[in-house]
Formats: C-alpha cells, sequence, structure tokens
C-alpha cells in the first residue's frame, strides 16, 4: 500500500505541479495589440464598434480588458500618471496575459494649440515630453519660467519613428469627423477658420497640471526643446504618456508602443474669452472621440493583419 502511495503521489504532483505550471502558461491570453483609453467616453467606441466579448480582471488596474479572439484588447487605465502608471503596470505583469508579440496604442483625446493643429485633427507623437518634472518658478530672469532638473528617465521618449511613420501613412487621407461647435470655435482663433480636422505627426506633452494659457503654451514648446534637444514640435497636451511610455519602456516595449490624440479643445482661450469659459467647454470632444477610434482602429488592425 505505501508504494501504491507514493506511485499515486508522483502522479499527483506531476498532474498539479509540473502540469499546473504548463497550462498557466498556456492559459496565458495572447495580446496582439493593446488599446489603451483613459476613460470611459474614450472606451465605449471600442466596445460598440469591435467584437470584443473576453473580459479579462487584472488586479490592480484601473478596470478590466476586453479582448477579441484575434488578440485586440482595450484597456481602460484611468486618467493621470498615477493612475496610467499603476494601472498599466499591473496589466504588463499579470500573468493572465502574454504581450510578447503586442503592440501598444494610446487612444485618446487631449488639447492643442492653435499654432499647430485644430480641434477635432488627430497626431501620432513622435516625442512623449514630461511637463511637470522640473522647476515652474516666477522669476523674470528665468525664460518662460522653467528650469529643467536631472532626466529621471521619464522627462522624455523618443517613439520608434518606422512605427509612426508607418501609422501617418496608414491614416494620413483618412476623412475624419467633425462638428458644428468645432467650426464655430475655430472662427475665434487666428488663423483657424475654416480648418477641418486633418491627422499630423507632431509631439505630446504629458502633465498632471492642467494648464491652460497663450504663455503656458509657448512654455509648452520652450520645454519640449529643451528635452527634445529642438527637434520636437509640441502640438498636443495630455496627462498620462510619459507614465505609460514609462512603465513600457521598463518591460521592453518601448519600441511598439503608438501615442495618439486627437484634440478635443484649444489649449488657450480665444481673445474676450475667460480661461473659466474655455475650460468648461470642449467643442471638438465629439469628433475627437470619433477620430479617435478612426484613426486608431485603421492602423490596430493592420498591424494585427500585418505585424
Amino acid at each position: 500500500m505505501r508504494k501504491v502511495s507514493l506511485i499515486a503521489l508522483v502522479f499527483l504532483l506531476a498532474a498539479f505541479g509540473v502540469g499546473a505550471v504548463s497550462q498557466a502558461s498556456a492559459g496565458q491570453f495572447p495580446v496582439r495589440a493593446l488599446v489603451i483609453t483613459m476613460f470611459d467616453p474614450e472606451t465605449a467606441p471600442w466596445l460598440a464598434h469591435e467584437s470584443l466579448p473576453v473580459e479579462i480582471p487584472v488586479k490592480g488596474a484601473y478596470g478590466p480588458l476586453h479582448c477579441a479572439d484575434n488578440g485586440l484588447c482595450v484597456a481602460t487605465i484611468g486618467e493621470g500618471k498615477v493612475n496610467a502608471a499603476t494601472s498599466l503596470t499591473a496589466i504588463l505583469d499579470s500573468a493572465k496575459l502574454d504581450f510578447g508579440r503586442a503592440y501598444f496604442l494610446t487612444a485618446g483625446i487631449g488639447g492643442v494649440s492653435p499654432k499647430t493643429g485644430t480641434i477635432g485633427f488627430a497626431a501620432w507623437a513622435r516625442w512623449v515630453v514630461d511637463w511637470d518634472l522640473g522647476h515652474h518658478v516666477q522669476d523674470p530672469d528665468v525664460p518662460h519660467g522653467y528650469l529643467p532638473i536631472d532626466d529621471q528617465g521619464t522627462n522624455v521618449f523618443h517613439l520608434d519613428q518606422r512605427l509612426v511613420d508607418r501609422a501617418y501613412g496608414l491614416t494620413r487621407n483618412l476623412p475624419l469627423s467633425d462638428s458644428a461647435a468645432a467650426v464655430e470655435t475655430r472662427t475665434h482663433y487666428a488663423g483657424q477658420e475654416g480648418r477641418k480636422p486633418f491627422v499630423a505627426t507632431c509631439d505630446t506633452l504629458t502633465g498632471d497640471d492642467y494648464w491652460a494659457g497663450g504663455g503656458l503654451s509657448e512654455t509648452a514648446q520652450y520645454v519640449t526643446d529643451i528635452w527634445t534637444k529642438n527637434q520636437g514640435s509640441y502640438c498636443t497636451t495630455q496627462q498620462e504618456d510619459n507614465a505609460t511610455a514609462a512603465a513600457l519602456a521598463r518591460h521592453g516595449y518601448l519600441d511598439r508602443y503608438l501615442s495618439l490624440r486627437t484634440a478635443s479643445n484649444f489649449d488657450q482661450p480665444y481673445p474676450g474669452q475667460s480661461v473659466r469659459e474655455l475650460l468648461a467647454t470642449y467643442p471638438g470632444f465629439e469628433p475627437a472621440i470619433d477620430n479617435a477610434y478612426l484613426v486608431g482602429s485603421t492602423v490596430v488592425h493592420d498591424l494585427l493583419t500585418h505585424p
């Protein structure tokens, strides 16, 4: 009986030991494209237009992943750098998911400088720059009131230019959505009347500090100049992408990351408009949401088909 029990124990260990490890590894969901959104309205078009029946909860993440059998997943990570970093790190570390062949795409809305874009437009970032890290001071002898600090390894990320070029090439001629509110708002800004949403490559600035104003928009370009060594062109502002890029970089995935931002509002008021009024309205919100899905999904499906 003792010999039989020992043999039985060996079989049990094989079944629930080595076998369990193999099953867990084989049971990982193979993610091929992870779309990253920040809040529900950005997520909604993906849930409405894609078939994503597989729901995968991840401990520590802002919300569950919604996935399709072809490896497309959408994750809502929350707003701000803390939510973005903690959610994405939890997702990347999850034993439920396999990212060995995955691409990553932020598809969200943001603000835009009227000098470099227009509301409703879509921008693929080449550089992702942190606005917050540094000294923002009141001193007439300090240009733009900004003094940089030592690079913390997250101040700036240069995204893979070939991947950015590929995304732009696939989307530059897409007809984008617009709205009556966006059309009317443009009439108040110099050089904006009659413009239509378009797809561009330019650069994005990340800040938990939700700033607004013409002078601060110039500061945004100054900060971009410092960290990109005058190679970057600031056009959009948002609150998450440096945190997202940092998490991906530390997991070895930065070269497969795209940052797409569509503009829901200008980063400064028009003449006669107060900052409070500016911050209370998002005239490009609906087309920005629509275009983030249109532009983002065009690239995602190409990446899934031609990895």
